[in-house]
């Protein structure tokens, strides 16, 4: 699964699609084919999973809500499990 984050380069919406990008990577691993960053105008901030789009502004941001999308969305086999996954920079959750 690949995730695309566009965002609003005139925003400001960097900071935010850099962290929510770094969470997603911490989250699933190898268990996606990564998140890439797109850039956009007009106040676009969206998150799409495959090319189905999953989070869209005006829409109020909850990362824990597309973190969940995006797990709902991994096959069975693919899913992260809270316990004991091991995440990227040598954390451990």
């Amino acid at each position: 699964m690949l995730i695309e984050i566009e965002y609003c380069v005139p925003c400001g919406y960097l900071p935010r699609a850099t962290e929510a990008q770094t969470r997603l990577l911490e989250e699933f691993g190898n268990a996606i084919d990564g998140v890439t960053l797109k850039t956009g105008r007009k106040g676009i901030f969206t998150f799409r999973a495959d090319g189905e789009e999953i989070y869209a502004k005006p829409a109020q941001f909850d990362i824990d809500a597309i973190v969940a999308s995006v797990r709902n969305r991994l096959p069975e086999r693919e899913g992260i499990q809270p316990e004991g996954r091991d995440l990227l920079m040598g954390k451990r959750h």
